[in-house]
């Protein structure tokens, strides 16, 4: 195999971008479907719950923080005005406390919820991926030495990494976490990395997100993909080609 052609990190990065998309989405509907809107209704339901679910590996660790530039970033496709009204609900029903500078915190009720939500990720990832351990705990060792890259060159260079990633990691991974919870927040720590790649590209050809999503497929699209690929692959020099080639397959495999 030739790193340099079939698998260099900047076409590793798109290639694996979908894969890491339908597991990671597996994983959250899964968690939906087998507890977490059961979950979620005896906490409030979804608004009060839906952005401590959001922000759960941030929220769920011992003073974990959320900061107005991280909840922009991640929220950027959405109305504002709407996103901020959402926020002051879950403050209201007591899941969040907002600070004076805007920054906020889960509430002692927030974190009862968000420890529930992790054994209900636990469980369902364990039953969703059933008989696939040796391919989650691959994925889980490779996903953490790409997010171990990416923190390293987020701390080496601010500009290596956006806000939303910022604010999503390090994925709080609380003592005894099975590999199917690390594997689930692993990933969304990923997609989140690739997320503001995307952003920073579509805002260096001049877009905003309303743009951005108006726009029709066709040269100036594909030529920001390529951007976003390129500006998405510093984490995966961590893994060898041999290696970005059994991650596409692992991911192929996991069910979901």
């Amino acid at each position: 195999m030739s790193e340099d052609v079939e698998l260099a990190p900047h076409r590793f990065a798109g290639l694996v971008a979908p894969a890491i998309d339908r597991v990671f989405a597996a994983g959250i509907l899964a968690g939906r479907d087998w507890g977490g809107a059961e979950l979620s209704q005896r906490y409030g339901g979804a608004a009060a719950t839906s952005f401590l679910v959001e922000f759960r590996t941030r929220l769920a660790a011992p003073g974990g923080t959320v900061d107005p530039a991280g909840f922009a970033a991640v929220t950027r496709y959405r109305d504002a005005a709407s996103c901020k009204r959402a926020l002051d609900k879950q403050v209201a029903y007591g899941m969040l406390h907002r600070r004076p500078d805007g920054c906020f915190t889960a509430t002692e009720r927030g974190l009862a919820f968000l420890t529930e939500l992790y054994q209900v990720h636990a469980e369902v990832t364990e039953e969703l991926w059933a008989g696939h351990d040796a391919r989650v705990l691959r994925l889980v060792e490779a996903c953490g030495r790409l997010l171990t890259y990416a923190l390293v060159r987020a701390e080496e260079d601010a500009e290596s990494a956006g806000d939303a990633f910022a604010v999503t990691t390090p994925p709080h991974e609380p003592e005894g976490a099975p590999p199917g919870v690390l594997l689930l927040n692993r990933l969304g720590a990923l997609r989140y990395h690739r997320a503001d790649a995307h952003a920073a590209a579509w805002t260096a050809a001049g877009h905003t997100a309303l743009s951005i999503g108006e726009l029709a497929a066709g040269p100036e699209r594909l030529a920001i993909e390529l951007e976003t690929d390129r500006r998405a692959a510093g984490p995966y020099v961590a893994l060898s080609a041999d290696e970005r080639l059994t991650v596409l397959a692992d991911l192929a495999a996991l069910p979901g």
